[in-house]
């Protein structure tokens, strides 16, 4: 919005030139707000990473993301039967950094679980004198990866270049929604540049669609290129069934992600389903892999 404003500003000391006024905007600091970052898949423990928002006018650096990390928070997760408080860990990382997180108490495994096809979870958070709660479903198994190939890249001058491509399989009825990531020689799993998918122009069919490569969005994407694989590349793709709430927050975070700095796109909120005050998302994720390998 700030931007839109800006925008008019300027097209309005264009044409009335003559009337020319100096114009300030002090934007407003606010305070920082409870980020969850939570998820749980099949076969899988639970995975909580909390930290502050950051202001947008921030100049991001490591130091000040590794400092933004929530510690001693107490996050309690149930599947219903069971309610198991969630242990902090440490990860040390490059330059000396430590990533904290929360999952399963080896000291508690008689109330532990990992996550299971077709069941809800409820997740606690409280820091302060606040309390943060979300809920989301791993759901039973809908849309299927059915199998991959590998096409020569189109339009791309590089021989070494080459797409994926995926045959899936929509259940009749709407309501299914999917995320995708891939891993290339064992490398981590990085969802797509757009990795949810529903299917309310695919339902209850099959179809053919390129699975682009993931995208480490820390880094610059260079849009040309991004989407490629290389000959001689093992790929792992990792399909996932999601419920509604997971999908409409990646929905609207990669929309937001694709259009910073666009002056000209639409206003938009990310969708979060934390309830409390806070921003981000628990998601619950059933997932299935399939493996290609791309001859040299």
């Amino acid at each position: 919005m700030m931007r839109c404003i800006a925008l008019v500003v300027i097209t309005l000391g264009m044409v009335f030139s003559s009337c020319e006024k100096t114009i300030t905007f002090r934007p407003n600091e606010s305070e920082p707000v409870v980020v969850v970052e939570a998820t749980i898949e099949n076969g899988q423990a639970p995975v909580v990473i909390l930290s502050q928002s950051l202001n947008y006018f921030s100049q991001i650096n490591t130091e000040l993301v590794a400092n933004s990390f929530i510690r001693n928070a107490e996050v309690i997760i149930s599947n219903g039967s069971r309610t198991h408080k969630l242990k902090e860990y440490r990860a040390p990382v490059a330059n000396g950094y430590t990533v904290y997180y929360y999952s399963i108490d080896s000291a508690s495994l008689n109330t532990a679980f990992n996550g299971e096809f077709g069941k809800s979870y409820y997740l606690s958070v409280k820091t302060g004198e606040k309390e943060y709660t979300a809920t989301t479903t791993i759901p039973i198994p809908a849309k299927k990866l059915d199998s991959l190939w590998w096409e020569d890249a189109p339009n791309n001058p590089n021989p070494e270049k080459v797409i994926v491509m995926g045959r899936f399989v929509d259940p009749p009825g709407l309501g299914n929604y999917s995320r995708y990531f891939t891993s290339v020689d064992g490398l981590p799993f990085l969802p797509g540049f757009t990795s949810v998918l529903d299917d309310q122009l695919t339902d209850g069919v099959t179809y053919n669609l390129q699975v682009e490569k993931g995208v480490n969005r820390n880094n610059d994407v260079n849009l040309a290129e991004y989407a490629f694989f290389d000959k001689g590349d093992s790929v792992v793709v990792k399909y996932c069934n999601i419920d509604k709430a997971t999908f409409d927050f990646w929905r609207t975070m990669e929309y937001s992600y694709s259009n910073i700095g666009n002056p000209f796109a639409s206003p938009n909120k990310v969708i979060s389903n934390i309830h409390g005050g806070g921003l981000g998302y628990f998601g619950g994720y059933a997932a299935e892999y399939k493996t290609i390998v791309i001859p040299q």
